[in-house]
């Protein structure tokens, strides 16, 4: 080999091995960090306990969090308080009417026309499966508890109630029975029926399915998830368009040979995100304009962000939008972390907690976003806390 070609080979290889330092060596973007204020939940009337939060909204510029208060004794009971401005909490009256009922942690909410409908539950019976309860709220701002035949959400079929959505077309939660992705619908929260074996929706010879969020669409629903191939062990994104709730047609997101998986659906603006996980880490897939998330063809996977690490459940367990963009709230390995994207998707920063919340255990963080607005609760299985913070400035 002549001296220029080796003087040549030799330059590809420095040039390939600066090239795989320069990427090593990238540092991960800096965490946004924005003004936290701490806010002060009160402990409703009753029993003393620690506080238990799950889940948080905003609705018709009022925020609400829902959860339940911890008795030493492992004793639990549902709790749901309201502020005006994110600052000031105040505990809302709950009325339940049944034995779990009275017992039950409340861990999904969801809004419509100013009013709110919760989801909770609490493990019992011979099994210690979930026993499932919903909650709509009364003019006086307070929940009631929604009768239901045990059947309904409960039974040998039973697998998960997720998360609940209001819309002009009433209330939907999704979920999933031993058959595969299922739905409860109801025009006012008062009464849901349960949609299992839906064609489209639930599972069939090719592919296992499950339903993991709701978002009302103008002319229907829109449900997230995922399905496992007979064939595959991983499992594919989906997201399932209804216009009445009992009718489905299954579109699927562009997919790897990963594991990915919707878990998260919001809409900010002209654009309807999922957000979920993709093998390692997690993604996001976008559909513009918001009508067209009807159709499979309109959908792109945009950003990839975080990492899941080994030995922890990984998932998104929340998602936010306005005018600052996307905001997603996830959980894996390293712990409970809250992310950005103001780049319609496709690039994600880290956004500083108040608290470092590690994964497992009874721990849970989300966030919900209004009018330039930002509240983010976190359960760190001690004790629960509210933060409050312009989401501007994310």
């Amino acid at each position: 080999m002549s001296v220029r070609r080796v003087i040549a080979v030799f330059g590809v290889v420095v040039a390939l091995l600066a090239g795989c330092r320069a990427g090593r060596d990238e540092s991960p973007p800096e965490p946004v960090r924005p003004r936290w204020e701490a806010s002060h939940l009160p402990v409703p009337p009753g029993s003393a306990g620690r506080l238990v939060v799950r889940d948080a909204t905003a609705c018709a510029g009022r925020w609400y969090v829902v959860g339940a208060v911890g008795g030493p004794d492992g004793a639990t009971r549902p709790a749901a308080w309201g502020s005006a401005d994110g600052r000031t909490w105040a505990s809302l009256p709950l009325r339940p009417i049944s034995y779990y009922g009275e017992r039950a942690i409340l861990y999904a909410v969801g809004c419509h026309e100013g009013r709110v409908a919760v989801v909770g539950a609490r493990a019992g019976g011979a099994h210690g499966n979930p026993r499932v309860r919903t909650w709509r709220q009364d003019a006086d701002g307070g929940l009631t508890e929604v009768p239901a035949e045990f059947e309904v959400y409960g039974g040998p079929e039973a697998v998960s109630a997720s998360r609940i959505a209001g819309g002009a077309r009433g209330w939907l939660i999704a979920g999933a029975r031993t058959g595969g992705a299922a739905v409860w619908r109801s025009p006012d929260a008062a009464d849901f029926q349960l949609v299992d074996g839906a064609v489209g929706l639930a599972s069939d010879a090719g592919l296992t399915t499950l339903a993991t969020d709701a978002l009302a669409m103008p002319d229907g629903w829109l449900v997230g998830g995922g399905g496992r191939p007979a064939d595959r062990a991983d499992r594919d994104p989906f997201v399932w368009f209804s216009a009445d709730g009992r009718s489905w047609t299954r579109l699927a997101l562009p997919a790897t040979g990963e594991d990915e998986i919707v878990q998260r659906l919001v809409r900010v603006g002209s654009s309807v995100y999922a957000v979920g996980v993709r093998g390692s880490g997690f993604q996001a897939w976008v559909a513009e304009p918001a009508g067209a998330a009807t159709s499979a063809g309109t959908w792109r996977a945009v950003g990839r962000f975080g990492a899941t690490g080994t030995g922890a459940v990984a998932g998104v367990e929340a998602a936010a939008g306005g005018g600052a963009g996307v905001l997603a709230m996830t959980v894996a390995a390293g712990g409970h972390r809250l992310w950005r994207s103001a780049a319609g998707g496709s690039s994600w920063v880290p956004v500083a907690l108040p608290v470092d919340v590690f994964a497992g255990g009874d721990t849970s963080a989300a966030v919900a976003v209004w009018d330039g607005r930002m509240v983010v609760t976190v359960d760190d299985g001690v004790a629960a806390r509210v933060w409050f913070a312009p989401s501007a400035a994310v």
